[in-house]
């Protein structure tokens, strides 16, 4: 089914089995996304939201069949969560954030697609250097600005999302 929303997602997820605790997950994650596309829209920059939440709410829908990896490592998910969704008719670009989510520093992912990375990141409090400066300089290659006339807004937007993280981690229990 070719999804239209988060909730059809979430929908999506629950029939094929997804535990409570892998909806949570996204949502929370979807939490930080969505404070992300904010802070874009903020400094003008139009990006496709739609695939960002798409993306977010079916990233780790893998761990449908690899439970064990909700807790602990492994990346077996991310090649089944992808191959699941497009078993499921769901749009390619959003079945391949299954996979990208995680391998964030391969060439030719979109903005959109390092921002599903960045949200998975941030959401629990962590920060990372390399994945944000990837953004930055690609938020600036688009508003045609130099990085560092935004890279303070941006790091102030995921330091805030950042910092929110424990408390999200407090719901995800």
């Amino acid at each position: 089914m070719a999804l239209r929303n988060r909730e059809d997602a979430y929908a999506l997820l629950r029939a094929l089995g997804a535990p409570n605790r892998l909806i949570v997950h996204v949502q929370l994650v979807g939490e930080a996304a969505d404070l992300i596309v904010r802070a874009y829209r903020d400094l003008g920059l139009v990006v496709d939201a739609g695939l960002v939440e798409l993306g977010v709410a079916v990233h780790d829908a893998g761990k449908i069949r690899y439970p064990e990896e909700l807790d602990g490592p492994g990346s077996n998910h991310e090649p089944f969560g992808e191959s699941l969704m497009l078993a499921n008719d769901v749009q390619a670009e959003v079945a391949r954030c299954c996979v990208s989510h995680a391998s964030w520093q391969s060439t030719g992912l979109r903005l959109e697609e390092l921002t599903v990375a960045l949200a998975d990141k941030l959401w629990k409090g962590k920060r990372v250097e390399q994945l944000e400066l990837l953004i930055i300089d690609e938020v600036a290659s688009r508003l045609q600005v130099d990085r560092w006339e935004i890279f303070s807004r941006l790091d102030s937007a995921f330091e805030d999302i950042a910092a929110a993280g424990p408390e999200r981690l407090r719901r995800s229990r």
